[in-house]
């Protein structure tokens, strides 16, 4: 899918979406408090690549994915995205990166509550400059990809917590992006609809080439990726560039792509019903860079105007 507003020219293409060398984030520069919490990591990762980032709680993996992101800017150090220098980007040049170069998806859904899921999926391709009939057309195309071209209409709240987490991943692909940035995507959905997610990532890399980066604590979802990139306490400790599928235990493995079953033509649901689904943790707001982002927002867009929906 052409991009049609992307102004910002690669520097280099070299078959590597993301190029990170001496990554350093320091907080409360100059403050008796000065805090550094990345200590120079390096590391690459090539076009295609399923890749997981693994870290305990204060390891520093939410700081790191912000930085991939473009959520926030290294201290000293060069991310390189898609060929792109973030880290002299201007903040607009961010908003347009974000749109157009990163996929998110977030535990917490960040779906626009008074929108169907059809015009959630549309948000990103009209910040881009898309028709209307561009917008609609290349979402339901998304939207059949991750079987939810039933529920197009649906308001979020009247989907599960897999359901919304689907549309998610639809939206988050609506520009084509580099990559697909998907932080604790399973953590707020129960085992067996954290499974559907999973397979629907495996289909996207394996069936369409994506890239995509798993940011998780959870050691067995990563074992199931390409690669395992392990922090601790602001540096890489370990990283694996062979497949760590082997190392899952085996109820753990794809053993049969996922089919979707309507739980009101079955009778009995198989994914959990909205009544059933876990309470949505509150996600981050619109006005955000992490809810703008979520949404396909760029910087500077009033809340109201999201609200709103699209026309």
């Amino acid at each position: 899918m052409k991009h049609k507003n992307m102004n910002i020219e690669p520097e280099t293409d070299n078959g590597l979406v993301i190029q990170a060398k001496d990554i350093v984030k320091t907080f409360y520069i100059g403050q008796p408090n000065e805090l550094e919490i990345l200590h120079g990591m390096t590391f690459n990762v090539p076009k295609g690549q399923f890749v997981s980032i693994v870290g305990q709680s204060g390891s520093g993996k939410s700081t790191l994915m912000n930085i991939i992101g473009a959520l926030d800017r290294p201290t000293s150090g060069n991310y390189l995205l898609d060929g792109v220098d973030v880290s002299r980007l201007k903040d607009k040049e961010l908003s347009e990166i974000r749109n157009l170069k990163i996929g998110f998806v977030f535990q917490t859904f960040n779906l626009v509550s008074r929108t169907s899921a059809l015009k959630n999926v549309e948000l990103p391709l009209l910040y881009a400059g898309y028709s209307a009939s561009e917008r609609k057309q290349r979402a339901r195309e998304l939207l059949e990809i991750v079987e939810m071209s039933e529920r197009e209409q649906h308001m979020p709240s009247e989907l599960s917590g897999g359901q919304k987490q689907r549309v998610a991943i639809a939206r988050a692909m609506a520009n084509d992006p580099a990559i697909i940035l998907a932080d604790e995507p399973t953590g707020a959905l129960d085992s067996r609809t954290g499974r559907m997610v999973m397979d629907l990532f495996h289909k996207l890399h394996d069936e369409q080439g994506k890239t995509i980066v798993l940011i998780t604590h959870n050691n067995e979802l990563a074992a199931e990726t390409d690669r395992i990139i392990t922090i601790s306490d602001g540096n890489i400790i370990s990283d694996s560039e062979e497949t760590a599928r082997d190392a899952a235990p085996p109820e753990l493995l794809r053993k049969k792509p996922y089919v979707y079953v309507d739980p009101h033509a079955s009778g009995r649901a198989q994914d959990e019903t909205a009544a059933d689904a876990p309470e949505e943790p509150k996600a981050p707001q619109t006005g955000t860079p992490q809810g703008n982002a979520a949404q396909g927002i760029p910087q500077g867009i009033p809340h109201a105007a999201v609200e709103g929906g699209v026309k």
